[in-house]
């Protein structure tokens, strides 16, 4: 059994490799695919092995899915954020530094985790049916919260409804996996269509770390992951800023006397940490009070239904060692890729992956995917344009949300 389950360790974490390098290609859409095999060509194998694989997979995603986010602006909805401050560290040369603080983040976050998993389990168990009772006051709170952080509150506000309204009308639209072509579209192909015409050139790349300082980045990304255990709606994009707003409050007068260098790479620190924390925390929630906050943990439910306490307790010990090993995968990624992006031809490497993400959603949500993708796209160009937060983007799942819950 422990040669099994190190094997589907192995082919977790080389799948989460595949879906955090390639775009469109989300750890989501593995899970629908291996819910299916699991019912029928795949049925003989143990169900744990599967877990193994799902956790291992989905732990390793968070920690290279940064990669594409910050080298070619094509981030997956958790790491959107990532794309201005690693951007700007990218045009300066310094995009491995970037990814090294989002890595350090996320191997963190993994320690975090095994810190927090006995009182998080606790507190979910005990108080969780008076906090559903509060999820539709505290969404539209933290949508406020979101909104009103804003130096451009109107234009945020523009942002969260048109995407909403967007969100709502795809939600209810009968086609194969809606979730791919309105985020491939809000938040992949839009930035990758303004790459292109800007003609975004990448300088040479240096190898070199900076000083990492992890308690209060940490400290934020832990006050706000947890939040994602029972709001649905509400990504590792938002967690973050709510995560990065308790950071500047618990912090007021070091976060002032800091230079905007520094601010940068905590900010990526704890965008890595939450990143990481949220997939974590969701495998909590889905032992402490049957719910499902990821697409890992929806495939996990369909396959083992209810998680017992000993496949928690596996799934913990899998977290660590997948996360340590990502660590290492994503520092070795990120050195080979810092010294080859600058001599690649970056906007056809972008019209190349553009062509990638519409022929992954034309084949697994056919033509009104297309359509989704096209209208997506548009609006996402637009929004970026009104320069505020991508992740107020994030209303196209968070209205829609809302509007069930009201109504």
């Amino acid at each position: 059994m422990l040669f099994e389950i190190l094997l589907f360790l192995c082919l977790g974490i080389l799948f989460g490799i595949c879906t955090g390098l390639i775009p469109g290609i989300h750890i989501n859409l593995i899970g629908v695919f291996l819910i299916s095999l699991t019912a029928s060509f795949l049925s003989f194998i143990n169900p744990i092995y599967f877990v193994v694989f799902i956790v291992s997979m989905a732990i390793t995603h968070t920690f290279i899915d940064f990669i594409p986010s910050i080298f070619l602006g094509c981030p997956d909805t958790e790491t959107e954020l990532s794309i201005l401050p690693g951007h700007e560290l990218l045009k300066k040369g310094r995009g491995y530094e970037a990814i090294t603080l989002t890595a350090y983040g996320s191997l963190a976050a993994i320690f975090v985790l095994l810190l927090i998993a006995l009182p998080i389990t606790a507190f979910l168990e005990k108080f969780y049916d008076f906090i559903k009772i509060l999820i539709p006051g505290l969404l539209i709170l933290a949508s406020f919260f979101l909104i009103s952080s804003e130096k451009k509150k109107i234009n945020a506000l523009i942002v969260f409804l048109l995407t909403g309204i967007l969100g709502f009308l795809v939600l209810n639209l009968e086609i194969k996996e809606p979730l791919l072509p309105l985020l491939t579209g809000l938040f992949g192909s839009s930035m990758l269509i303004i790459s292109i015409r800007d003609k975004i050139s990448i300088p040479k790349q240096k190898i070199s770390k900076s000083k990492i300082k992890l308690f209060q980045p940490l400290l934020g990304a832990t006050f706000a992951s947890p939040l994602c255990s029972f709001l649905p709606g509400l990504g590792s994009g938002q967690a973050a800023i709510i995560g990065n707003a308790f950071f500047k409050i618990l912090f007021s007068k070091t976060s002032q006397a800091r230079d905007k260098d520094a601010n940068r790479k905590n900010f990526l620190i704890l965008l890595g940490a939450t990143n990481t924390l949220v997939m974590g925390v969701s495998f909590l929630a889905l032992y402490a009070i049957a719910r499902t906050r990821t697409g890992a943990t929806v495939a996990i439910s369909q396959i083992i239904g209810i998680m017992s306490k000993e496949i928690l307790i596996l799934s913990l010990a899998i977290i660590l060692i997948s996360g340590i090993a990502s660590f290492f995968l994503t520092l070795k990624l990120a050195k080979f890729l810092s010294k080859k992006i600058s001599k690649i031809n970056y906007s056809l490497l972008c019209e190349l992956t553009l062509i990638v993400l519409i022929l992954i959603v034309f084949l697994v949500s056919g033509f009104w995917g297309l359509l989704v993708l096209a209208a997506s796209t548009i609006l996402g160009i637009y929004c970026i344009s009104l320069g505020v937060r991508r992740t107020n983007m994030m209303g196209c799942l968070l209205l829609p949300v809302l509007i069930l819950y009201l109504f």
